[in-house]
């Protein structure tokens, strides 16, 4: 009994992955395109990827009458949720150079004083950062990684390279308020 019921199991797991990739096969180019025309090539698949992923999510995906409706729908409110962020983004970080970590020679012993306890403050706040949030940040602003080539390395999705430096950024600001 016990191995029949894990082959009804194995068996209906299988049906669900065929049914998914068929769907991704069918649905893939059209999504993509129009991600693509929406966000831009960097991020259209990152959007795409996770469209399917809430359509796997969805309690009962197999049972949707229109498919590539509910995915255009799905990748419709991604767009929607990414331009809100952006324009969130815009308005609230200023992704300005890194300062230096060394005063100038010539500033006056104050200025100094005041570099280095910023200095120690950032390091602490750095040093602070969720283990991930940090590997993302120190990549990209002190070994110059391009944020593409973080999420590569990390195996993470861009969207998820730019969210950690949005953290690590708020944290480090306000370390410094």
């Amino acid at each position: 009994m016990r191995v029949h019921q894990l082959q009804t199991v194995r068996d209906m797991f299988d049906k669900k992955q065929r049914f998914v990739s068929e769907i991704f096969e069918r649905n893939k180019r059209t999504l993509l395109g129009y991600l693509t025309r929406k966000v831009g090539r960097d991020n259209a698949p990152d959007l795409l990827q996770e469209t399917f992923v809430r359509f796997i999510q969805h309690p009962q995906f197999e049972a949707v009458a229109n498919p590539p409706a509910f995915l255009q729908q799905i990748a419709l409110n991604l767009t929607r949720d990414f331009a809100r962020r952006r324009k969130t983004e815009a308005i609230h970080l200023e992704f300005g150079a890194c300062p230096d970590d060394v005063a100038s020679a010539e500033a006056l012993p104050e200025e100094r004083i005041a570099h280095e306890q910023k200095s120690r403050l950032l390091r602490a706040a750095a040093e602070a950062l969720p283990r991930r949030c940090r590997g993302v940040f120190l990549m990209s602003m002190f070994e110059d990684v391009p944020l593409d080539e973080v999420a590569r390395r990390l195996d993470i999705s861009r969207s998820m390279v730019d969210k950690h430096m949005r953290i690590a950024l708020h944290r480090l600001r306000a370390a410094l308020d």
